[in-house]
């Protein structure tokens, strides 16, 4: 993974909220989805549209790293997502050839997809949002676990980093809000001990203490909305959307070349997969169909990491992860449809 993926990343859902509410927004590969409610998320300042009814914009100056991977897939330009972070703020979408971190040309494939447009989520949006972030962090510290009882702490390092590193500081105002103990101090402290004395005897301790401070803060949530169908599917395609891109970036030419990318997706998938397991008999209830789809495409994904240290050669290729992916971001918008439908009768 790239280093800091996920700093300054207030609003993080200005480029990737799907599924919020009862509404999807637009996406490239979707562009007939509906429009998010406007009671899920509230413009703010801008001079550039947010793609409603067109590809979706990604907002420069609040994506998290593994949504700019998009623009770095594309372009193929080694480290751009970290180039494009590292130049905020943009003024506007231009702004990004003015500052020389691409060429002209090279914007003018992508400019279609460039927002910098403020987005400030409300409502259930929010809460999605905040569980999207706690969840990715999880599904780094599921990762980091294995690599650690496997021996490999060097591997299991950024993993642990990544959490306080790079998406901390997006959740940390919602903590706040939600009055939730900090635990920044209880990551860092984790990852000193992970650098310096992987062996420790204490390293096990701040580890559970850590993911016992990630699930604290997920339980901050109302109990029967975490367990609300609609609400977690809503957060496992976010999971997804996350791991799919990171995914895209650990493959070249058929082969593993990223380790760290490939050892992220993975955690995502995992913790997304665990998800579901809780939810699956509700979905199986409202729409055996979907529920059908999404699990066999679950399954299938979770074969695409057979273990934590990757294979050299990739089991599937990113198109056909993105394929999967979409297939259950596709099933779980018609179980969230038929969830707010009911809600409102």
């Amino acid at each position: 993974m790239i280093k800091l993926r996920y700093v300054c990343l207030t609003a993080a859902v200005a480029a990737i909220v799907t599924l919020s509410a009862c509404n999807t927004t637009p996406t490239a590969e979707n562009p007939s989805a509906p429009a998010a409610s406007p009671q899920a998320t509230e413009a703010v300042s801008n001079n550039n549209h947010s793609g409603h009814g067109g590809k979706e914009k990604i907002n420069i100056n609040t994506a998290i790293l593994s949504e700019l991977d998009k623009f770095e897939g594309k372009l193929g330009v080694p480290a751009l997502s970290n180039k494009i972070q590292a130049n905020r703020p943009y003024g506007s979408p231009e702004d990004l050839v003015t500052k020389k971190v691409i060429t002209q040309e090279q914007f003018d494939q992508i400019k279609d997809q460039v927002g910098v447009q403020e987005v400030v989520l409300t409502g259930e949006a929010k809460d999605v949002d905040y569980m999207s972030k706690l969840g990715l962090m999880k599904g780094h510290l599921l990762v980091a676990q294995e690599l650690l009882d496997q021996n490999q702490p060097k591997q299991a390092e950024p993993h642990i980093g990544h959490p306080v590193e790079e998406i901390y500081v997006d959740v940390e105002e919602q903590l706040n809000e939600r009055k939730v103990k900090e635990f920044k101090t209880t990551l860092v402290s984790l990852q000193d001990l992970v650098k310096s004395t992987p062996k420790d005897g204490k390293v096990k301790t701040n580890f559970t203490s850590s993911v016992q401070a990630v699930d604290g803060a997920i339980a901050a949530l109302p109990a029967d909305q975490r367990s609300k169908s609609g609400f977690v599917l809503q957060v496992i395609n976010e999971l997804l959307d996350a791991a799919n891109s990171e995914y895209s970036a650990a493959i070249a030419d058929g082969k593993v070349t990223a380790p760290i990318e490939y050892q992220d997706s993975r955690g995502f998938v995992v913790y997304a997969n665990e998800l579901y397991k809780g939810i699956s008999s509700q979905v199986a209830q409202q729409d055996p169909e979907a529920h059908k789809a999404i699990e066999t495409s679950l399954a299938e994904l979770i074969k695409v990491w057979p273990a934590a240290i990757p294979p050299t050669k990739a089991v599937k290729t990113p198109t056909d992860v993105t394929k999967l992916v979409k297939t259950i971001e596709e099933n779980s918008q018609k179980v969230v449809d038929k969830s707010n439908t009911q809600a409102q009768r």
